[in-house]
């Protein structure tokens, strides 16, 4: 006896414990074989289920991605089995250990027109609310088809950028006087990202271009949670302490770590949380040329708030009041953000300002010098460096901050970077020379002092630790 079309369909799914329709065997409905939809589910992977009424049932696909809307990238489109028709009308959750359990959204649904069926290709030309325009299907192995959209993209779509480099704040003693024409942001101590998100997928790049997603997996819920929203958010990736305020040294733990199995262990203890705080592209349009307060506005309509990202808030206008909330809470300073900035990726503008609570400076390392008493046969301290047009500027000497481990990863990254000649220019005092190992400046790091001296030299530094996400060109004394 032949089977029946949904036979698959019914073997997988007990109508006692799910809500999707399981109709009982028997004839099929006949229909005009023009509905499509497509529908968000939320099941151990995230993906759409494109489906099309055909024959009295819905011949469907899972696309992991979603529908391709750029006729350059072709998705993935994995064959199901076929269901019944009155499945077109179904959202809502499936029970957790039930067969696809999660949550079905329905995301798209129209008619369509069938331009060729047949075993190794289909073509359609959708008409949904979301999705318009001609799309091919097609066979490239035994259980592997493709998706393709033939029509140009949708009116004004733009591609996801590859990459948009952050822009950066300028430090300021003090605050705009102009303070009505500004948005107050608290400044975070952690790890810049910029994060792109596309069919549920998360890419995480860090300032200095090193793709640091496989380092934070906690991304990959948020993109879940963003479902079929495409977008580039700028933020900070953080650890918070049990006060929940951001710690640097507690995010260190997490900073060099490579390896899934190492990287799981420790999301458990040095979980960390991302915060958003700038929307550079949604949904195909760029917003890089939008006003800070509208790409704010569109931001904060994404509710991006959950058990590893939020959406801090921002203040328009009163900004000694967020500052002094920012130094009675103990974070890092503010940054303020003129209403009407547009945003300029990879450039230090004077129309984001930062005023800080704690002085601190990116350095790059240019020698070191052997330890004594406890750390003989360690490094004793580190000869810093800020860039300038003509060299790296000696501004000095660090011997305070560390710890056991961080000195031994130091030394692992500058033994094989050392050089025979100083990379500094100009002269650095005799007594910081002595006994010197000169490295090639590479390895950046990070500070804490006092202020500058009158000959541009560090008082009083001390140590915070490595900045893997930043590179040497990157770094200006920024005081």
């Amino acid at each position: 006896m032949p089977e029946h079309p949904l036979d698959r369909y019914r073997s997988k799914r007990d109508a006692a414990r799910t809500r999707e329709p399981v109709p009982p065997p028997g004839p099929l409905p006949h229909g005009k074989n023009d509905v499509f939809v497509v529908q968000e589910h939320h099941a151990s992977a995230l993906h759409w289920d494109f489906r099309l009424e055909r024959d009295g049932v819905l011949v469907s696909w899972a696309v992991p991605k979603g529908l391709p809307l750029d006729p350059h990238s072709n998705r993935l489109a994995v064959p199901t089995e076929d269901h019944p028709v009155e499945y077109a009308d179904f959202e809502g959750d499936i029970a957790e250990g039930e067969y696809g359990g999660g949550r079905v959204v329905l995301w798209d649904r129209g008619t369509y027109e069938t331009e060729k069926w047949d075993d190794h290709e289909v073509k359609v030309v959708l008409h949904g609310s979301r999705v318009e325009g001609r799309y091919v299907l097609f066979r490239t192995g035994d259980r592997a088809w493709m998706m393709h959209r033939v029509s140009p993209p949708p009116t004004g779509w733009q591609p996801l950028p590859d990459r948009v480099a952050p822009m950066m704040a300028t430090l300021r003693d003090s605050l705009p006087p102009d303070d009505d024409q500004w948005g107050f942001e608290m400044k975070w101590d952690g790890v810049r990202a910029v994060v792109f998100v596309d069919g549920g997928r998360p890419r995480a790049v860090s300032r200095n271009d090193i793709d640091i997603t496989a380092s934070y997996p906690e991304l990959r819920a948020m993109a879940e949670a963003m479902g079929a929203t495409q977008a580039v958010m700028d933020g900070e990736l953080v650890a918070l302490d049990e006060s929940g305020r951001p710690s640097f040294e507690r995010l260190q733990a997490r900073m060099h770590v490579q390896g899934e199995a190492r990287v799981r262990r420790l999301m458990g203890s040095v979980p960390v949380t991302f915060l958003v705080f700038d929307l550079l592209h949604l949904d195909g349009r760029s917003t890089l040329d939008l006003p800070y307060r509208r790409r704010r506005e569109l931001l904060d309509s994404l509710d991006l708030n959950g058990p590893s990202w939020r959406t801090p808030p921002a203040w328009f206008g009163d900004g000694p009041s967020v500052l002094a909330a920012s130094t009675e809470q103990g974070l890092e300073g503010v940054v303020a953000k003129r209403l009407d900035s547009v945003y300029r990726p990879g450039r230090r503008a004077d129309t984001w300002v930062k005023v800080k609570n704690l002085r601190t400076q990116e350095v790059v390392v240019g020698g070191w010098k052997p330890g004594e008493g406890r750390r003989e046969g360690s490094i004793g301290s580190l000869l810093l460096g800020i860039p300038s047009d003509d060299g790296l500027r000696y501004a000095g000497k660090v011997g305070t901050g560390f710890t056991q481990s961080s000195l031994r990863e130091l030394h692992r990254l500058l033994a094989p970077l050392e050089v025979g000649t100083t990379p500094f220019t100009g002269t650095v005092p005799a007594a910081d020379a002595r006994q010197a190992h000169w490295v090639s400046p590479e390895v950046v790091g990070e500070v804490r002092f006092a202020e500058w001296t009158r000959d541009g030299r560090l008082r009083h530094p001390a140590w915070r630790d490595l900045r893997p996400d930043k590179s040497a060109r990157d770094v200006v004394r920024e005081s």
